[in-house]
């Protein structure tokens, strides 16, 4: 039974924009931390972006100005509006609900 589902990773040329999306259960979506997190290859997984309960939100330095994370409660789904895009952007990116991951989906940046 899946209970978290991303989408809208792919191939992207340098400048362009993807926005991944994961939809969860109600009572995984109901988290009160939400997140996205990247990680490239032979690298560790890194957080991008979280968002609170509270709706404080927090990006990683590196993309300040481009990326936004946002949430529509009544889809239950998390979105990150990814713009110009970078090649060192290229990595599978995971959502997170509290402690319960997506499966990832992968994002490259790539003329």
């Amino acid at each position: 039974q899946v209970q978290v589902v991303e989408s809208g990773g792919g191939l992207v040329q340098p400048g362009g924009s993807l926005r991944l999306s994961c939809t969860a259960s109600g009572s995984i979506f109901s988290a009160l931390v939400k997140g996205w997190y990247r990680q490239a290859p032979g690298q560790q997984r890194e957080v991008v972006a979280v968002i609170a309960g509270d709706g404080i939100i927090k990006y990683v330095d590196s993309v300040k100005g481009r990326f936004t994370i946002s949430r529509d409660n009544a889809k239950n789904t998390l979105y990150l509006q990814m713009d110009s895009l970078k090649p060192e952007d290229t990595a599978v990116y995971y959502c997170k609900f509290g402690s319960t991951w997506g499966q990832g989906t992968l994002v490259t940046v790539s003329s």
